[in-house]
Parts: structure tokens; sequence; C-alpha cells
């Protein structure tokens, strides 16, 4: 039974006979278009009290079989192809929130972005603090005593501070309307030689800090540039077809809802063109910080976000096999091809190129804004 058979989706299309995006569901392995002058956009139905009500019984037409829209090429705007299921929303982004992954953020520091560096440092690094801070909770009295002990060691870091302090890490990841589907190609900059994906879930929030669903994200991360410096991290998060979201929003409702979101475990497979295969999970029983408070730490008094937000909960994956011989550690190639899974939200897919050789970004939102008007929904 396909996972689409259940709960209530939400998601975007490319219509090539209205020249934009149009709201779809699913419904019995069929995908409808909801568009409408009252939820013309996502975000729209995101701000609704009853978010997944309204989109139960929305009336719309069969624009296509789901399986069908999951297969069709995802750039080719003559033809019907799935879309990031959000629009207007911020697209912000958590780091460091697991144990594992922290300490590899550790290691890129340490390494300065130099993948040949990095086995030698991380059989140090581990062996210092290793999993000893896997169940310290952020910003506790424990969490304090273990930041006193690693400085008088000379091996505090960013990526600790971030991951055991009070503050957790949040950050823009992508522009409003830049991330891409399933389907799409995912981009790499020129310049980085050392990177890997990064499976996470995603949360659509409301602009009034409301979670109101979930879905899959690949928030790719150049690991020699973020190594070589933090002050680097825009330059190494938010490029062409960096980010990826899909393939739809799984609204909360009766079956789906918070608690199953800290329950998910998220597969990871590369394959390579060059037969490298290297599969990876991350559940997220074992985050350090409830996705409450990261959403309570992203948006509030402090920091408003009218359209709302997607919100990227960070990775327990942090690849370290080698493919190249030994001491190179794991880096994509062109044309890998990148599935992240879970049973309760379905696979996103994606093939790694260039940012330079993936589609200009260039549908922005006076494009969206003027395409609504010509087709008399706003």
């Amino acid at each position: 039974m396909s996972v689409f058979s259940t709960g209530t989706w939400l998601g975007r299309i490319w219509d090539p006979v209205a020249a934009g995006p149009s709201v779809v569901t699913v419904r019995d392995g069929q995908v409808h278009d909801i568009t409408s002058a009252t939820a013309p956009l996502a975000r729209d139905i995101c701000e609704m009290d009853d978010p997944a009500g309204y989109v139960c019984a929305a009336p719309g037409p069969i624009v296509g079989n789901l399986d069908e829209l999951l297969s069709a090429p995802a750039e080719n705007p003559a033809v019907r192809h799935l879309l990031a299921p959000c629009d207007l929303q911020a697209v912000k982004a958590c780091g460091v929130t697991f144990a594992g992954s922290m300490v590899e953020r550790v290691i890129e520091e340490r390494a300065g972005g130099d993948p040949a560096r990095a086995d030698a440092i991380r059989l140090r690094v581990a062996a210092a603090i290793g999993a000893s801070l896997r169940n310290i909770r952020p910003g506790s009295i424990e969490a304090n005593a273990a930041k006193a002990a690693l400085q008088a060691e000379g091996l505090w870091s960013q990526y600790l501070e971030v991951g055991i302090g009070p503050d957790a890490e949040v950050f823009s990841k992508a522009q409003v309307l830049s991330s891409v589907g399933h389907g799409a190609r995912i981009g790499l900059h020129p310049a980085s030689k050392w990177n890997n994906p990064e499976p996470e879930i995603v949360l659509a929030v409301s602009s009034r800090g409301r979670i109101v669903g979930a879905t899959i994200g690949n928030d790719v991360n150049l690991r020699d540039i973020e190594g070589r410096s933090a002050l680097l991290l825009s330059k190494a998060k938010d490029n062409n077809a960096s980010c990826a979201i899909g393939p739809f929003i799984r609204l909360f409702d009766d079956t789906f809802g918070p608690d199953d979101v800290r329950r998910i475990d998220l597969s990871l497979t590369v394959e390579g063109k060059d037969n490298f295969l290297l599969k990876g999970t991350s559940s997220m029983s074992e985050i350090s910080r409830d996705p409450g408070d990261l959403v309570a730490q992203t948006i509030g008094r402090h920091h408003q976000y009218p359209d709302g937000l997607m919100l990227f909960l960070g990775t327990l994956f942090a690849p370290t096999q080698h493919r190249d011989g030994s001491g190179g550690g794991f880096t994509h190639k062109l044309g890998d091809v990148v599935t992240i899974s879970a049973k309760e939200l379905g696979a996103l897919k994606n093939t790694v190129d260039l940012s330079t050789s993936c589609p200009e970004w260039t549908f922005g939102t006076r494009s969206l804004m003027t395409n609504l008007a010509t087709r008399g929904l706003i």
C-alpha cells in the first residue's frame, strides 16, 4: 500500500497551460488541482485554522496520475511536474541538532575544510568527546559542565556551542520560491570539492508559529566551504538549486501529528554512476532539541514570518565512507542520484549537478503574483 493512500497531502505542480504553479492534493492515486481564489497558494492553506479539513473538502479536477507526476521530468515547462510544496514561506534550517553530526561539524572545523585531515582528527576528537554528549540536554547544568571540561582541554568549538548550549543554530537556507522539488537536479557550488547530502525532516509552520505538517528535505552541505569558516555558511548553503523539498507536505490530521514526526526514521541512498552506493539513516528519536523548541527559537515575538516558514530540523547523517581511496572521505560526484525516504512521507529523489549547470531560478515573487493575477486568482 502506498503511503499516499492515507493522510492529507498538500503539494504544488507546474501547470504548462497556466504557465505557473497550481496547488494540488492526492486522492486515491490521483492528483487534484485545488487552486482557487480562496487559497491560490500553499501558504494560504497553511495559514488556515484547519488546513487538513480544507484540503480534504476542496473541490478540484484530476490533473494527473500520481505515479506519472512522480516520474515526470521536473525541469520541462511543457509538461506537468512536481514543484517544492511551499511557495511564499521563508526557508529556514537548524544545524547541529544531533550528537553524531555535531562531532562531524567539529571535525570539519578542525580540518579547515581539508578531507584528507579528517580521519586523524575524527579519531582524536571522538576519543575526547565521542558519545559522551549524546544524552546531554542543550542548555542544562550537565551541558555547562561538559562545556567547561572541553574548554579546559582546548576542544571547545562554535559547533559544540550551538549543539549543547542554550541557543540553537537557525539560518536561512534558501530564498522564497527558490527550492526545487522531487525529480529536479540539485546543485553544488563549483568551488566545492567536499560535500554531502543532508536528509532532514522539514516542518511547515504558520505565521502564528503553529506546526501544520511535515515533509522531506535535502539541505545540501558543502563541508569544505563551511569548514574553512563559519562566516561562509551562506556561501555553503544558499546556491542555485541547493535546496530540495518534497514531494508533498503531509498535513496534520487524525492520521499524522507532532508525535509521529518525533518518531520518523529517514533513509538515504546515494547511487553513483561509478557504481558507488551509500546508505544512511537519520532517526528523529535521537534529536537533541525537540522540534517544538526549534520552532519557538525561530518564530515568536522576537521574529515574525507573515507568510509562515519551512523549517529544516537538522540531520544525524554524517558520511565518513571513503569513495576514492583511503583518506578522501565521501563527496558527491556529478550524476549521483540521491533518494531520501520515510514510510510516513514518501520519497524525495534528486540528481546531483553543479549549481551553474542547473536551470537558473527566474520565477520569483513578482512572476508568481503576475501569474496569479492573470489567472484571476488574486
